[in-house]
């Protein structure tokens, strides 16, 4: 049975949300929707609801996902063995092939289908299309624990972002349909194809659009101080003392500096938050209080 105040309670929401809608009226929110935040069929419907009702009040969401989870196991299924370094997937050919196949195809289209299915128009990209970006071979230098000498490291059809063309984008956007974009790139000559880490495309796809927001989501509440509470707000000069004293460490690093880069290339302000929390895209983007932890400048 409905509760006899159920009318005056959606109306006080509606009331409450207005100011957020007004304040991202006709803006972009890049949501980055991460492979362990994806979890299971509720979540996945929830996060598929909010952003078909994004994209209902005015607000331009543009989504970029991972799949790591999804691409280790078919992996493992085939026999083929993964090694991690520098928390970088080693990508030979074989296995490049693969993560497009999952990445751009089987994930991608499930994301597209959920969204659909929840009234939004979402059309599914990659970084190949449209020649929206292009990236280079990620080189990075490792000690050798061994030797103790700085090696570098070969990380296969490893890439990160060079250029950004939005033109494919913005034409999505003012189409009325809602981006979902896989983090596959190819090289400027178009010869090789590039597994890129999905935290830094979406920070260099924020940066690009001139996003509002870039949502994290991921599978923790945010950036977690020395007592395990929730920081609500740092700037980037904190962020970067946190990760120097070795608060913020592991896999929250190269979270916490996407964030940093996003900002510094013109984002207003970046958010990590629990993507397994009902609705929290809209709960961040439409509520007081918000749900995770928000870096400014």
């Amino acid at each position: 049975m409905t509760a006899p105040n159920a009318p005056h309670d959606t109306a006080r929401i509606l009331v409450e949300a207005l100011p957020y809608m007004q304040r991202y009226d006709a803006a972009t929110v890049v949501v980055k929707y991460g492979g362990n935040a994806m979890g299971d069929s509720d979540a996945a419907r929830w996060f598929a609801q909010d952003v078909a009702i994004l994209k209902e009040v005015g607000i331009n969401p543009v989504v970029v996902h991972g799949g790591g989870p999804q691409i280790g196991r078919m992996l493992d299924r085939l026999g083929i063995k993964s090694e991690f370094k520098a928390g970088l997937r080693v990508t030979d050919q074989a296995t490049v092939e693969i993560v497009e196949m999952i990445l751009a195809g089987a994930i991608n289209k499930n994301i597209v289908a959920s969204i659909n299915a929840e009234g939004g128009r979402a059309i599914g990209l990659s970084g190949k299309d449209g020649g929206m970006v292009f990236a280079r071979k990620v080189s990075r230098s490792l000690i050798n624990p061994e030797t103790g000498q700085e090696e570098v490291v070969d990380f296969g059809f490893v890439g990160e972002p060079a250029e950004v063309d939005r033109t494919v984008l913005d034409w999505a956007i003012t189409s009325d349909f809602i981006p979902v974009v896989a983090p596959v790139a190819g090289s400027a000559d178009g010869r090789e194809t590039y597994n890129v880490n999905a935290d830094t495309f979406a920070g260099a796809i924020a940066g690009a659009v001139g996003a509002k927001r870039l949502l994290m989501l991921t599978d923790v509440p945010g950036v977690l101080d020395r007592d395990k509470n929730l920081i609500q707000q740092l700037s980037v000069e904190e962020a970067r003392r946190l990760i120097a004293d070795g608060t913020v460490s592991g896999g929250m690093i190269p979270k916490v500096e996407t964030c940093i880069y996003a900002v510094e290339r013109g984002v207003e302000g970046v958010v990590i938050l629990d993507g397994k929390t009902p609705h929290a895209v809209l709960m961040e983007l439409l509520t007081p209080g918000g749900a995770g932890t928000l870096i400014t400048r």
